[in-house]
């Protein structure tokens, strides 16, 4: 409950004041820091790539997320989860156009084979998270694993 209370806080004074010199007054007209990130590859490697993640606190990121292989795979970090204020998750069609959104907290994102889903975000907390990981059963153990920077 604390932590639910710090983090709405934190998010209210980022909205209402500016307070980070990235946010440039109104975040609602900020255009988004595109990040690609590939779950795997099409020889179905067990690899993020890149496996490593940086970000701002203040900037407005659009998480793209590709998987290119020919399983599914996951996007999981619970301490990113609770560093970012989730604007939407968008779910996209083959043809590159959005099916879905998704709004509130985000703890996973499933990808499927071939298909692409964009996190919009905006970091609130900074840290280093060493947890993210593809909980589908084997990879991670197989090196699906990454490290997420947030300054």
């Amino acid at each position: 409950m604390k932590r639910s209370i710090l983090l709405l806080t934190i998010m209210a004074g980022i909205l209402l004041f500016g307070v980070h010199a990235h946010a440039e007054g109104d975040l609602t007209k900020q255009q988004p820091v595109e990040v690609r990130l590939e779950l795997g590859n099409k020889q179905n490697a067990l690899r993020f790539f890149p496996a490593d993640l940086k970000f701002e606190t203040g900037k407005l990121y659009k998480l793209v997320l590709y998987n290119p292989s020919g399983m599914k795979h996951y996007f999981s970090s619970e301490s990113m989860a609770g560093a970012v204020f989730t604007r939407k998750v968008q779910v996209n069609g083959k043809d590159g156009k959005p099916i879905a959104e998704v709004k509130g907290v985000i703890r996973e994102i499933e990808v499927y084979p071939d298909s692409t889903a964009e996190w919009w975000f905006v970091p609130v907390k900074s840290g280093t998270f060493s947890d993210l990981k593809c909980t589908i059963a084997g990879h991670t153990e197989a090196g699906m694993v990454g490290t997420i920077v947030i300054k």
